[in-house]
């Protein structure tokens, strides 16, 4: 009978350091039944901050929990204010080199699956298929109420109207949209309800402190369970949510690539960690494997 491995843990400072050699990535690559998970990390060369890592916003910005946010309409109003503002940047990045090359590594019949923490959108607008939104979507707003979900640009629309004359100067943006302001900006902020039902609106993402859908993480469960390896792209691996896919490939004996040029969490389950920027790797992999990258994003 054989016996399942059992994950070790590993001190930070016996892990081997990153390397520059992407052969075992593009190896694993064109095997095909690759699942990707990515993270922050992959956005930042399409404008959008990393929560950690250099200059990363978790060392100025702490992001609004779910406990929060259903606790008082002034934790509300100061989320819908900063995010109302963020988006209208949030909402003009373009998908970079790295978002357009998973696009064509997919195309190419190398992935199995494509699972994102990230809630921009930026996979599925450069050609990305099938994408598992781990995090869920800043493009869609959900009623806390009645469940119905509405597109993000229709709220923001509403929002435009009862908030005529607003146009603080922000301090900066953050991975979940929101952007720097302090409670004298946002102090009169108005809020509009559900259309259908007068309930609170909540974007349809994953708060810090809150759970993803249990049929959203068996999902997930499945596509890593029948991978031929995991390839994880800028993530820290730092919170539970992508750590325990890592963890299950491992168990599983799957091999776990990473590309990060920091050091994760999910190190000592990795066959390697590409410390390289991430449009730099991609772009190189799908050189040495022969694939076209559309320079365009689609719209």
């Amino acid at each position: 009978m054989r016996m399942r491995p059992t994950l070790s843990w590993t001190p930070a400072a016996d892990l081997p350091p990153g390397t520059t050699d992407l052969e075992p990535v593009a190896d694993a690559l064109g095997s095909g039944g690759v699942v990707v998970l990515s993270g922050a990390g992959l956005s930042t060369e399409s404008g959008i901050p990393d929560y950690r890592g250099d200059g990363g916003s978790l060392s100025r910005h702490t992001p609004m929990t779910y406990q929060d946010f259903t606790a008082g309409a002034q934790a509300r109003r100061r989320y819908w204010a900063r995010s109302h503002l963020g988006w209208r940047t949030f909402g003009r990045a373009r998908p970079n080199a790295g978002h357009r090359a998973v696009a064509a590594f997919g195309r190419h019949g190398l992935l199995s699956g494509v699972i994102t923490q990230n809630v921009d959108g930026l996979h599925q607008t450069a050609g990305s298929e099938g994408v598992v939104e781990l995090h869920g979507s800043l493009a869609r707003v959900v009623c806390l109420s009645c469940g119905a979900l509405t597109p993000r640009r229709e709220l923001a629309r509403r929002l435009e109207e009862a908030n005529i004359g607003f146009e603080p100067v922000a301090a900066g943006i953050n991975p979940d949209g929101d952007a720097d302001l302090t409670d004298e900006q946002v102090k009169d902020f108005r809020l509009v309800p559900c259309t259908d039902c007068g309930g609170i609106l909540k974007p349809d993402v994953v708060f810090f402190g809150e759970a993803v859908p249990p049929q959203r993480v068996e999902h997930c469960r499945t596509l890593v369970r029948e991978a031929s390896s995991l390839l994880v792209l800028g993530s820290s691996l730092t919170v539970m949510s992508g750590l325990r896919f890592v963890r299950q490939a491992a168990l599983a004996e799957t091999p776990v690539l990473i590309v990060n040029r920091d050091p994760t969490r999910g190190d000592q389950h990795a066959l390697t960690r590409v410390a390289l920027p991430l449009g730099t790797a991609l772009t190189s992999l799908a050189d040495r494997l022969n694939i076209p990258v559309d320079g365009q994003a689609t719209a």
